[in-house]
């Protein structure tokens, strides 16, 4: 048996126990990457260590320690507050403007997990206030990076577009774009009225503290909405959460500006407040989400471990033997899809379209096509719990709602799996036309 099918029954072992015996499926990664990697594959403790995700981790723990501290002293109330004002209280339109604001965020250049770390925190805190269902918010957040993430000066669509061009394959970056764009814009608003959405159109919320929760909205009538149970809480500014906002703004424009490490960064801003103020700090530590990080973690890790003897370059190159192009074509987005759940979406989109490029030289497919699905088949799985972008989501979620949100974000990124290679290669490789 090869090492590459070790990997994979590995993997597949692991996800059988963590959810057989209810325990942290990072330490059960951890685990079967020691196991296999030291007695099976023959690898250093150097080798082990060397796929843990250092900057994953610091991303992790700096996000939410910063952000159980704006918690702590006020100013995620303050930001809630503001940000309901924004849209005169119509508690729809919040996850809605989660979702422009970081597709704007990703579209001029941000790293997606970067404005996810960004939004995550405040959306989920919004959710929470509000009673909007976190997976509703947390969906919307990721699936706003991912329409913004493929513009021609992003990221995600300058590495598409430049290994396209360095293979010789023609591509057309701007439709890229607008089909992420619409895809994701669509797929939001399936999500939208799937996990109650609907429910909270006609509601609003007083921002003015000095009327009833339940004074109608609007002019009277049986239609007539009324407002939600939940007060706005008026928070004013003081120095520790002026401090707490300009350390939040210089982690925007540090890390999507001047590229500066997402969490280093933000673990030295918490770093710096809880210098300031540590009575009202001390507590915060413990707030991050260290369940999350291991989990993540060791999943990634073990991810590595398969990259590193060939796991995805063996199913990668298994597609070019496969004799119906449609076929072909859906494995290779399956693949995407599915090693991005677990890995850096940047890191597939860099390797599979190299390992397509035999196939996509046939001309059985149309190249544009299947670029644009594999796009999607590996971007919209960004909401996986073992990625980056749905790990912070988690990590942002209240405890109480966090197991019953993993559940949930697992279930859907997994679907994702399948449903967005069908969809993508029905709409953009089955009629031809790219």
């Amino acid at each position: 048996m090869s090492l590459q099918v070790i990997s994979i029954i590995g993997l597949v072992l692991i996800f059988a126990f963590a959810t057989v015996r209810s325990v942290n499926m990072g330490a059960v990664a951890f685990l079967g990457a020691f196991l296999l990697g030291t007695f099976v594959f023959d690898k250093s403790n150097d080798d082990l260590f060397a796929g843990f995700p250092g900057d994953l981790f610091a991303t992790l723990v700096g996000v939410t320690l910063l952000f159980a501290i704006a918690k702590a002293n006020g100013t995620v109330d303050w930001l809630i507050h503001s940000g309901v004002r924004a849209v005169r209280g119509r508690i729809a339109l919040i996850p809605w403007v989660m979702f422009l604001v970081t597709s704007l965020l990703t579209m001029v250049g941000a790293v997606v997990p970067g404005a996810v770390a960004m939004m995550a925190p405040i959306g989920m805190n919004f959710a929470t206030r509000y009673r909007i269902n976190p997976l509703l918010m947390g969906l919307l957040i990721i699936n706003g990076a991912s329409a913004g993430g493929f513009s021609p000066i992003s990221i995600f669509g300058s590495i598409t577009n430049g290994v396209v061009e360095r293979s010789g394959l023609p591509g057309n970056p701007v439709l890229l774009w607008i089909s992420l764009l619409l895809f994701n814009t669509l797929l939001s608003v399936a999500v939208f009225f799937m996990f109650g959405g609907k429910q909270l159109l006609g509601k609003r919320v007083s921002t003015d503290p000095t009327q009833q929760d339940d004074e109608p909205v609007g002019g009277g009538g049986a239609a007539t909405a009324t407002r939600t149970n939940t007060a706005v809480e008026v928070t004013t500014l003081n120095v520790q959460r002026i401090v707490t906002l300009v350390g939040l703004v210089a982690l925007a424009v540090g890390a999507l500006a001047l590229e500066f490490d997402v969490g280093l960064l933000a673990l030295s801003i918490a770093t710096i407040i809880i210098l300031l103020w540590p009575d009202v700090t001390k507590k915060c530590v413990s707030e991050v989400a260290w369940p999350t990080v291991l989990l993540v973690c060791g999943v990634v890790t073990y991810v590595s471990l398969m990259e590193s003897v060939g796991t995805i370059e063996y199913l990668g190159n298994g597609v070019v033997g496969i004799g119906i192009p449609l076929l072909a074509a859906f494995v290779i987005c399956l693949i995407g899809g599915g090693v991005s759940a677990f890995a850096s979406t940047t890191g597939i989109l860099g390797a599979l379209i190299p390992l397509a490029v035999p196939f996509l030289l046939t001309g059985q497919v149309g190249a544009v096509g299947l670029i644009i699905a594999l796009a999607i088949s590996s971007s919209v799985v960004d909401s996986s719990p073992f990625s980056t972008s749905g790990a912070l989501v988690i990590a942002s979620t209240p405890e109480e709602a966090r197991d019953t949100t993993f559940k949930r974000l697992m279930t859907w990124g997994m679907s994702m799996i399948v449903v967005a290679p069908v969809l993508s290669v029905a709409i953009f490789v089955l009629p031809g036309w790219l």
